[in-house]
């Protein structure tokens, strides 16, 4: 009698092993608990989501403290309006860590009439940030009410609202941008900020119009249109929240695209002008000093980078969070150990 050959292992196996054995291990972890827990606990978990979200606040947290917001004063001596003797040789930074951290009157530098420019520079993130805030909420809301009238109305609604949509899409957000910016530019950052949210909603209300293009035809749509509920309590009520993961998730970019418009339209100088700061206004401001005192570029441009970096990561933990289809590739280590 012959002896059955063993099958040998392909190649694959040991992957489908180990990640069919972390699938299941996560499954045992959030069986029981809710929804919102289940998301929370997923983006806790992103690395990359967390040290965002960390320095995200930490920027926010002394952008507010150091100068202070509105009549709450702050712990900085200097205001962006200070204009003091200069310190250093061309204003240089008295910041250094050579024999120990030293911050010095002036960390970040002086320009060439005496302004601090940490106090320009926390300034211009405050207003950078409000426009980011207000682009964000005023965008997505717009884009909400747009796509969901779309997806359940559907028939000469949808085309209307789409053959509106298509047309802002057609148009370069810069140039619409630059037209109202130049309009409202000199007016406050919130009045930028909502001028600018008039055309930046049109990729919301688009996915929005996807995911309710697909759940009015879910049983629980069905369930509660003949329970007598109103068209308005059916989309906003029961199918509103199956949408929130893509909302979330596509605001948090949208946030990050809006602080990059506004420091772009501030630049070419159709934005927030000075008097008043902005991170855009100011990298402006200070082009021509690039080649001789590039500190005054430097430090605006960090500070762009930076929250534009933290708000794509956290839109990408988020992405995870609420994506239960989205798996971490296995690391060597945790396949060997498998």
């Amino acid at each position: 009698m012959t002896t059955p050959t063993p099958i040998a292992p392909q190649p694959g196996d040991h992957h489908d092993l180990v990640e069919n054995t972390e699938n299941a291990i996560e499954l045992k972890e959030v069986e029981g608990l809710s929804q919102g827990r289940i998301v929370l606990r997923r983006f806790v978990r992103h690395r990359g989501a967390m040290i965002a979200a960390i320095v995200l606040l930490g920027i926010v947290v002394l952008a507010t403290t150091s100068i202070g917001w509105g009549p709450i004063p702050g712990w900085w001596k200097h205001t962006p309006q200070d204009m003091s003797p200069i310190a250093n040789p061309r204003g240089a930074p008295t910041l250094s860590f050579s024999g120990g951290l030293v911050v010095g009157e002036h960390p970040f530098g002086q320009d060439n009439i005496g302004q601090d420019t940490f106090a320009r520079v926390m300034r211009g993130t405050q207003q950078s940030l409000l426009v980011m805030v207000i682009i964000g909420a005023l965008a997505t809301t717009i884009g909400i009410v747009m796509g969901a009238l779309a997806g359940f109305f559907r028939g000469h609604l949808d085309n209307v609202l789409m053959r509106l949509t298509d047309m802002v899409i057609t148009i370069p957000v810069v140039m619409i941008g630059a037209i109202l910016g130049f309009w409202v530019g000199g007016a406050s950052p919130v009045t930028l900020a909502v001028a600018l949210s008039l055309v930046t909603w049109t990729s919301m209300a688009r996915l929005v119009r996807g995911e309710f293009l697909s759940l009015r035809e879910r049983e629980f749509v069905d369930a509660a249109r003949v329970a007598g509920a109103s068209s308005f309590r059916i989309m906003f009520k029961h199918m509103l929240p199956n949408a929130i993961g893509v909302i979330i998730v596509n605001t948090t970019l949208l946030m990050a695209a809006a602080i990059l418009l506004e420091t772009a339209l501030s630049f070419l100088g159709f934005g927030i002008r000075y008097p008043d700061v902005s991170l855009g206004q100011l990298i402006n401001e200070y082009q021509t000093a690039f080649a001789t005192r590039p500190w005054l570029f430097w430090w605006p441009g960090l500070f762009i980078v930076s929250i534009a970096l933290c708000v794509n990561f956290i839109g990408d933990g988020l992405r995870d969070a609420f994506d239960p289809r989205q798996r971490r590739i296995p690391s060597k280590r945790k396949m060997a150990k498998g």
